[in-house]
């Protein structure tokens, strides 16, 4: 059995309960370790029980670059009493330094992965910072057998034409997980009647305030025909009283944070529409990733909106669904629901209804051959071209 060490930058982060739980399916025991960011401790993730490695802070880079140190000074003492590992995975560029450090600790033949979900802002800069982050990144990926990203814009747009990782790819995209049985899901959501307003979910990880803004106005210009739903957690450094700002407004609720995957068919089964725009690094991170709440809201049958011109928008346009703003402002957005009727509405959601289910879905299946794909790392060398992903 696959015994994978992994090293995180956020205990808290549903979305690494959900990779655990997916390695753990597949056939993989894992040994968990890395920083919160959350107020409380981690005691315990899908039957793990952590190694917690400490705290950090959204936005304080400086702080969790001497956290990383301190953290590389102790990773040793740490990790006694962990049986060595077939392999180590370090989410992002901070747990890749840790995961160098883990190599050596454990004899120095362990395979690493390298799993990269975001591209920072300061990775892309054209000045010396920039380029010592991209040399950093090199250097400690020399040491990696895989990459593991979730769009293809991130291979196309960075990786592959700054030259930073010659390594081969996995794209794993961020699909709603499911280890039941291969069934239609059944949408609960009633008819809209002709008073009910429209209901936009916007869930997941909520860091960007140019999206809270622009729903706030746009809600208010809609008085009442258009509702915004928020659920999630959100990025407090982001906003300046991210709690007020929502209390204050009279067509935006906040329903705090939900368990991901159990919580996600009620969450959306209550709006009409995701919201799948993100500002926070309009023009680069934000351009190239597919968030998670593409997929789930398809799944269940929420209607995706999106920004022309990032790779969500080039996502739906090959699938015929969904919608896409030509600009982000309160007019494009009351246009498109000045046009929304029941009919158009109900086509859109039957035209995501008649995509396949591994569009959204990782099941059982997947698990087993994301392990098996990590296991082959263990028994061969893999060093090999970056891979160059379509467009």
């Amino acid at each position: 059995m696959l015994h994978v060490l992994y090293l995180v930058h956020d205990l808290s982060d549903p979305a690494v309960r959900r990779r655990v739980i997916m390695m753990q399916a597949g056939g993989a025991t894992v040994t968990l370790a890395g920083f919160t960011r959350s107020r409380e401790p981690i005691s315990e993730i899908a039957s793990i029980v952590p190694i917690d490695l400490g705290r950090t802070s959204d936005g304080k880079f400086t702080q969790r670059v001497a956290a990383v140190a301190r953290a590389v000074l102790t990773l040793g003492s740490r990790l006694k009493g962990v049986a060595r590992p077939d392999l180590i995975i370090g989410r992002n560029l901070e747990m890749l330094a840790l995961a160098n450090r883990a190599k050596a600790f454990f004899s120095g033949d362990v395979p690493i992965v390298y799993e990269c979900l975001d591209i920072h802002r300061l990775l892309l800069r054209r000045d010396m910072t920039g380029k010592a982050l991209r040399f950093v990144e090199r250097t400690l990926s020399n040491n990696a057998q895989l990459l593991i990203t979730s769009s293809p814009a991130f291979v196309r747009q960075y990786f592959a034409p700054f030259g930073q990782i010659n390594l081969p790819v996995e794209v794993v995209e961020n699909k709603v997980l499911e280890l039941g049985p291969q069934e239609t899901v059944a949408i609960s959501r009633a008819g809209k009647s002709k008073d009910e307003p429209w209901k936009i979910g916007w869930f997941g990880a909520l860091r960007c305030r140019t999206s809270l803004e622009l729903l706030s106005a746009f809600s208010r210009k809609m008085e009442g025909r258009v509702e915004i739903v928020l659920r999630g957690r959100p990025a407090y450094s982001e906003f300046d009283d991210f709690d007020r700002f929502v209390a204050d407004e009279p067509f935006m609720q906040f329903h705090g944070a939900y368990a991901n995957p159990e919580d996600l068919q009620k969450i959306y089964d209550e709006v009409h529409f995701s919201w799948a725009i993100d500002f926070y690094e309009a023009g680069q991170n934000s351009n190239w990733l597919l968030p998670n709440r593409l997929y789930e809201g398809c799944r269940y049958g929420s209607v995706p909106i999106a920004m022309q011109g990032t790779e969500t928008s080039l996502f739906l346009q090959e699938r015929g669904i969904g919608f896409s703003l030509g600009e982000p402002t309160v007019e494009a957005l009351a246009t498109l629901f000045d046009e929304m009727d029941t009919d158009r509405y109900e086509r859109a959601c039957e035209n995501i209804k008649a995509q396949e289910r591994a569009t959204w879905v990782f099941d059982q299946n997947d698990c087993r051959k994301l392990v098996e794909r990590l296991g082959r790392l263990t028994r061969t060398n893999e060093h090999g071209a970056v891979l160059q992903v379509a467009a």
